[in-house]
Parts: C-alpha cells; structure tokens; sequence
C-alpha cells in the first residue's frame, strides 16, 4: 500500500541505469486560490547522466494524486518542450508546476530514455509530497 502524501518528503531522489532524478517541490501561494479550491506547486527536476552513454529524455509519465485519492496521468514528449541530450557527467535542469484541488497530493513517474545505439528504457521518478503549509486561526 503507498505512503500517504504526509509521509513523504517534498524532496526524492532515484537513479535508474546511471540516470539519477532529483526532485524538489515546493507550494506557491502567489498562483494558488485556495477559497477556489485550487492548490498549485512548483516542481524542479535535476537529471544527471552518470552511465558511461550519451542518452537522450524522449517522453514523460507523471502520475499525479491528491489528497482524495484522485489521480491524472501525465503522458507527452519530453519535458519543458525539450528532449534533452546527456554526454556522461551531463545534468539538465527544469521547473515545471502542477495544480491540485487540495492542499495535499504526491508526485511520481518515468522518464523514458533511448541510448545513442538505440535502446530504450524508463527511468524512475521517486515519490515526492506536494504540501501546502497550513494555517490555523
């Protein structure tokens, strides 16, 4: 049975075939509307290229579940409009968002990655928490 969001940390890390994925996320009030019922996030993503192969990022799969349990799938080439090339020691690095209709959720998913010789294979992206801090009055 998975974590409940409050477990998890807002920060994950994984390293899949020498590919590692670092993730921070982070609440941000300034887009968010909570009387709307609108919760929005900022993630970053840092992937590295610790293999020995140049690889290449050619889609995404996010899966994205709120604090109900609900849950959307996210599936589409690349990331941020790019599909970046990694020569061995690489990283690239991008900020993305995603809203939710609560002030609790969690993030996960694949990268899907070709080799120069062809071969394809998904990387993981750990869970990570998307938490808004709370306010008691």
């Amino acid at each position: 049975m998975p974590e409940p969001p409050s477990v998890l940390s807002p920060v994950s890390e994984a390293v899949t075939s020498g590919i590692r994925v670092e993730v921070i996320a982070r609440h941000t009030p300034e887009h968010s509307q909570p009387m709307q019922g609108k919760w929005v996030f900022q993630y970053t993503v840092r992937i590295t290229n610790e293999s020995a192969e140049t690889v290449q990022l050619v889609s995404r799969h996010w899966i994205i579940t709120d604090a109900m349990e609900h849950t959307e799938s996210v599936i589409g080439p690349g990331v941020v409009g790019k599909q970046p090339v990694l020569a061995p020691g690489e990283s690239f690095k991008y900020s993305s968002w995603c809203p939710l209709k609560t002030p609790t959720g969690k993030m996960h998913g694949t990268y899907q990655i070709t080799r120069t010789t062809g071969d394809q294979f998904d990387i993981v992206i750990a869970p990570f928490a998307l938490r808004a801090p709370y306010t008691v009055h």
